[in-house]
């Protein structure tokens, strides 16, 4: 039996947003994909193209959005070191503009928003692990501070609209998460040690590799994301979904040469600026209001996402589309840049 739920996701043709659009449909949904494609991809949604319940808007997020929806899943900003310090002010942008549009949408239509914040907010944490009500150790002018500021800003606007406008939020902190459909370029560290291990190229450790993170499968990101929407609206908010089981880089490194088989060296290099020393969920809320935690191990989501990469890598990779950029005298004029026509549907 189908919905006659309309839900609108920003950021849909990315890693974490198609596989949403992937679930939702299958739940019977009518799914509304926006993605000005900067670092989404139209091969993640290919499979959804023809599909009756599945329409792609081409915009941008910062553009005002105009559509009648019952709930809305922001997940629009480019989410690895690599492509948000490409255009620190634009990252910025996104996360601040976009969640002033999603707020305004969400008040006109009544509908639900998620709005997918990030364990960055918590930056170089002094307390492991992180609970939802830590303040966090940000750096507010190093290179990271884009994202990591940028996304704290949303919270704080949307935050504020709920108290102020009853906006019916839910609110997620993602920890690190992985799968089929990331990027090889990505430059988040499961991608470029699968895709360095898989070329037979030096796996890139930074530091002395004893910095740990926590590491989710898209899959059971997936489930906690659907879940947290699902709550009723007086679920305490924001909910950390990620993992708890902690791996050092080494660890990771290791189990990533063992599992392609690879006989590649560690290129050991000095730790970046603001780099986390430790990262790992602390994910009581999610388990006691949502009844979710993950299930797929390490080794299995591993195996799962090489035979992913194998796959791409052997192929021709699509040519990204063109990088927009603006400039402070735009944002200072208080025009918006001109990015895709807005609501121009491919």
């Amino acid at each position: 039996m189908h919905s006659d739920k309309t839900i609108l996701v920003t950021g849909g043709a990315g890693f974490l947003g198609s596989h949403l659009c992937d679930r939702l449909i299958a739940d019977g949904h009518h799914v509304i994909c926006l993605d000005n494609f900067h670092t989404g991809r139209r091969s993640n949604i290919a499979h959804l193209l023809h599909h009756d319940r599945f329409e792609v808007v081409r915009q941008d997020v910062t553009d005002p959005v105009r559509a009648e929806v019952q709930e809305i899943y922001n997940l629009a900003c480019p989410a690895s070191p690599v492509h948000y310090q490409a255009d620190p002010v634009r990252t910025v942008q996104t996360n601040v503009i976009g969640a002033i549009n999603m707020l305004d949408l969400a008040r006109r239509t009544g509908a639900r928003l998620f709005h997918a914040s990030t364990s960055e907010v918590y930056g170089d944490p002094l307390v492991h692990p992180q609970t939802e009500d830590y303040l966090g150790n940000v750096n507010p002018t190093g290179p990271r501070a884009c994202y990591d500021e940028g996304k704290r800003c949303a919270e704080t606007l949307l935050s504020d609209g709920r108290r102020q406008h009853g906006l019916r939020l839910r609110m997620a902190r993602i920890f690190n998460t992985y799968g089929p459909r990331m990027r090889p370029d990505d430059g988040r560290v499961v991608s470029n040690f699968i895709v360095q291990a898989l070329r037979g190229e030096p796996l890139t450790v930074y530091g002395s590799g004893e910095q740990t993170r926590s590491f989710c499968y898209v899959d059971d990101l997936i489930a906690g994301v659907v879940a947290l929407m699902a709550a009723p609206d007086d679920v305490p908010q924001p909910v950390n979904l990620g993992n708890p089981v902690e791996f050092t880089m080494l660890q990771l490194a290791r189990l990533v040469l063992d599992l392609t088989g690879s006989r590649a060296r560690l290129d050991m290099r000095p730790l970046p600026q603001d780099d986390p020393v430790q990262r790992r969920p602390d994910i009581t809320r999610a388990t006691t209001h949502l009844d979710w935690q993950p299930a797929v191990p390490l080794r299995e989501g591993l195996i799962r996402t090489i035979a992913h990469f194998d796959s791409v890598l052997g192929q021709r990779p699509a040519s990204p589309l063109p990088a927009r950029s603006f400039d402070f005298p735009t944002l200072l004029n208080g025009a918006m840049p001109a990015f895709a026509p807005e609501g121009q549907v491919i």
